[in-house]
């Protein structure tokens, strides 16, 4: 009798015994489940964050160029940073497909060109002092070819071909000196069309403005004297000219090297969390 009742004793311990392995599958199965659900969602944000990149293309594409910015032979810059941009669009998005399969191949194909992104992207917003001036459309490089007296004879040339103070000075008819606002005109209105600040002039029409004779200029500043009336010189030949030239310009770009930027490190960082999800899912699946 005695020798019966132990196998019915040990019964429940071997029960008990059974049930940890199935209890710790189905942790690592909902443990799986968190982490493709991570995964899920990096995905997800990388293709999102991917979209604005192809959005800004369009944009590169169709936007106008600025007034004589193709003497500088920007828009060749524009239509070469539009192709980078679609390579970049794509292998983003295909990376997402090697992330399983291979994903130190995903990890690095993304990054070196997000990091050439990156890099391009400061160089427009003149970070990189050092080569700026051999990069296009870099502060330093705009400047250096301003200060080209040969290029900047051709600038000149095209800004009174298109208009630029003459519609100003057509504008400006109907307005008083006291309801003249230099805030509202643009940075090469500013430099080209009237005459700096510190010449102390007074104001006729947008174009024409006559030298007060109490007020003297103590600044030295050469464009006092380069300022004319003649609607055939004005204020072409004056530094603050070239000087507003080329801030037009470079607040196009520079809005261009924050987009990229910008970009970069929201894709790079998207990409490098998918990639220790990716490394943890195939641990939990091992």
């Amino acid at each position: 009798m005695a020798d019966e009742a132990n196998p019915t004793e040990a019964t429940p311990m071997a029960d008990t015994e059974d049930n940890k392995p199935a209890q710790g599958s189905k942790k690592n199965i909902f443990k799986l489940l968190r982490v493709k659900h991570v995964t899920g969602i990096l995905s997800l944000a990388s293709f999102v964050f991917s979209i604005p990149i192809l959005a800004s293309v369009t944009w590169l594409l169709y936007m106008k160029s600025y007034d004589c910015e193709w003497l500088f032979k920007l828009p060749r810059l524009q239509i070469g940073i539009s192709i980078g941009l679609v390579f970049v669009f794509f292998i983003c998005n295909g990376a997402l497909f090697l992330r399983t399969r291979l994903p130190m191949v995903g990890i690095v194909v993304v990054v070196v060109p997000l990091t050439l992104m990156f890099t391009v992207g400061l160089a427009l917003l003149g970070d990189n002092s050092l080569e700026s001036r051999k990069i296009p459309a870099s502060p330093l490089w705009l400047k250096m070819k301003a200060d080209d007296d040969g290029l900047w004879n051709n600038i000149k040339g095209c800004i009174y071909n298109v208009h630029v103070c003459q519609d100003l000075a057509a504008a400006s008819v109907p307005v008083q000196s006291y309801d003249f606002d230099k805030k509202k005109l643009s940075p090469v209105e500013l430099g080209c069309c009237i005459p700096p600040e510190v010449c102390h002039m007074q104001y006729v029409n947008n174009t024409f403005w006559q030298k007060d004779e109490n007020e003297t200029d103590s600044s030295g500043n050469a464009d006092c004297d380069a300022w004319s009336n003649d609607r055939d010189v004005l204020c072409y030949n004056c530094q603050s000219c070239k000087e507003g030239y080329v801030k037009a310009l470079q607040s196009k770009w520079s809005k261009l090297g924050v987009f990229l930027v910008s970009m970069a490190v929201f894709l790079i960082a998207c990409h490098l969390a998918l990639f220790l999800a990716t490394m943890w899912e195939l641990h939990c699946t091992s």
